[in-house]
């Protein structure tokens, strides 16, 4: 590297170099490269010998971070005002079943769109294509069947029967039992899929001002609890209306100007010819329709967002809200997919996919447009912490201390254990992010362990009577067992073409047939 010009960040064993193409131009990036010594930049970028230069980069990076930073206090902000009108647990567990369509759309579609939606999204697309597709179109099918079937059906029976919370269902349906055993295995997987989103947050300050993964994930996880821990849903509701704005004005305005920086779908496409079924929408990679298996019933029964349409004013409130959440996930996710592709076509050479979203962002835009691309991505990663921290904070306030713990408890002291509980939830969640390997890791193991435990209980509750607590728990005892058996056995490889949270849902119907089999066959007293 040329002494005039030093790197501006640096993070373990890589090194991000950035240098700017003019004073008034956009900021460039490198690829992210190991490095022995002092850091090379790419040949096809080389680092300009000028103070000047020099610093038109450090002024991009401080926008960037400045835009950030606002932001985030903007978030809190309102998070905190609209708390002030929480009153209850009502209040805070389901928004006073007062949410009309516009409001339950913008809070489902912002928890939907998170880490796993954009920045995993983005480094599927980069390593296997357009295939990646199906990573966030899977969630569009699933959500379809919420919205016009369980949806509605759950919702009447909430509202009915007072629940706040799938465990209050679940209870209701199946008995204490079955809530108890549930309760545990969601804390275990809904940590670590507040670990992916934030891990993502992490990702972008990394790439912004170079700040150590680590110390960008402790503030991410402080942005969240603050404004999420202040009303619950009412203000996760309101202030998803403002993530979602700034979330789809980002992306939308950053495709067509990365594409024209990357010189047109022409070049895009002669850049990454040489890679094998990468233009393929059904399979490339290790990407394809079989992400609909893992994430398509994920979707359909995951607990923090069958609690949001407890929330809902009425059945139609769930049918236009969900439905139409469903109808912008299927466009919006190719969204992603082609970022990542045009990243590869720009960057080929990144050691990290998922950092391809970021990256593109700081580099491929004018300073002031990738601000917005990265307040974007921000938005993402926040809004699906605050759906995953109101899953964690129903389920050990409403599922746990006032079940099992204070049966008697008031009103107030079931409201403060369940921001206690958030505040937990988000420590926890923020260390395991520290330590993690990487977000599609830690997404995986969430909507695996979701299918296989909870969609044979859920939709055979509520439509079938023949469905019984012994069933419920054979249901869950068979799916997760199987799934853990060939997730181990087979070291998380296919087994004849399925993966193991398919033979895992197999499992599931087989424990629920075989104990009702076992139960109709055993002789009555």
């Amino acid at each position: 590297m040329t002494p005039g010009c030093r790197p501006l960040a640096q993070t373990g064993h890589r090194r991000i170099v950035m240098f700017s193409t003019g004073c008034a131009r956009r900021l460039q990036v490198t690829s992210i490269r190991h490095y022995r010594g002092q850091p090379v930049a790419d040949a096809a970028h080389p680092v300009e010998d000028s103070a000047g230069r020099c610093g038109a980069a450090l002024n991009a990076m401080n926008l960037h971070l400045a835009v950030l930073l606002v932001y985030a206090a903007i978030l809190m902000g309102v998070g905190l005002w609209i708390g002030r009108r929480v009153r209850s647990s009502t209040d805070f567990f389901v928004a006073g079943r007062r949410l009309g369509p516009s409001l339950l759309f913008s809070t489902m579609l912002a928890a939907n769109i998170g880490a796993g939606s954009t920045v995993a999204a983005a480094g599927l697309g980069y390593a296997d294509g357009l295939s990646a597709w199906w990573w966030v179109g899977s969630a569009g099918l699933g959500s379809i069947v919420l919205a016009f079937w369980i949806g509605p059906r759950i919702r009447r029976i909430a509202a009915d029967q007072g629940l706040h919370t799938l465990g209050d269902y679940l209870e209701y349906r199946f008995g204490e039992h079955v809530r108890a055993t549930i309760t545990v295995l969601l804390w275990m997987g809904t940590l670590a899929i507040l670990a992916a989103q934030i891990i993502g947050i992490g990702w972008i300050l990394n790439v912004v001002v170079g700040l150590p993964p680590w110390l960008g994930c402790l503030i991410g996880g402080g942005v969240v609890i603050v404004y999420f821990t202040a009303g619950g849903l009412l203000t996760a509701a309101w202030v998803n209306a403002v993530q979602l704005v700034v979330l789809l004005a980002g992306f939308l305005v950053a495709l067509p100007l990365t594409v024209a920086s990357a010189g047109g779908w022409g070049a895009i496409q002669t850049a990454t010819h040489a890679v094998d079924d990468y233009w393929n929408v059904w399979q490339g990679g290790s990407s394809g329709w079989f992400y609909l298996a893992m994430l398509g019933p994920a979707f359909i029964i995951s607990p923090g967002l069958l609690q949001k349409t407890y929330g809902a004013r009425d059945d139609r409130t769930v049918r236009l809200g969900v439905g139409l959440n469903a109808a912008v996930l299927l466009v919006f996710a190719a969204l992603p997919p082609l970022l990542g592709m045009i990243a590869r076509a720009v960057e080929p050479g990144l050691d990290n996919p998922e950092l391809a979203l970021p990256t593109l962002l700081m580099q491929a835009l004018p300073p002031a447009v990738g601000a917005l691309g990265l307040a974007a991505i921000f938005s993402a990663e926040v809004s699906s912490s605050d759906a995953i921290l109101f899953m964690l904070a129903t389920s050990l306030s409403q599922d746990l201390y006032r079940r099992y713990v204070d049966p008697d408890a008031s009103d107030g002291q079931v409201l403060k254990v369940a921001r206690r509980a958030a505040v937990a939830g988000g420590i926890l969640g923020t260390g395991l992010a520290v330590g993690a390997a990487s977000m599609v890791s830690v997404l995986g193991l969430f909507y695996n362990l979701l299918t296989v435990s909870l969609f044979v209980p859920v939709l055979g509750g509520l439509y079938t009577r023949r469905v019984g607590p012994a069933e419920a728990m054979g249901a869950i005892a068979g799916g997760v067992g199987t799934y853990v058996a060939v997730e181990v056995l087979a070291m998380g490889e296919p087994v004849l073409g399925m993966t193991p949270a398919m033979i895992g849902l197999l499992g599931a119907l087989a424990g629920c047939g075989l104990t009702a089999g076992a139960r109709s066959g055993a002789p009555r007293r």
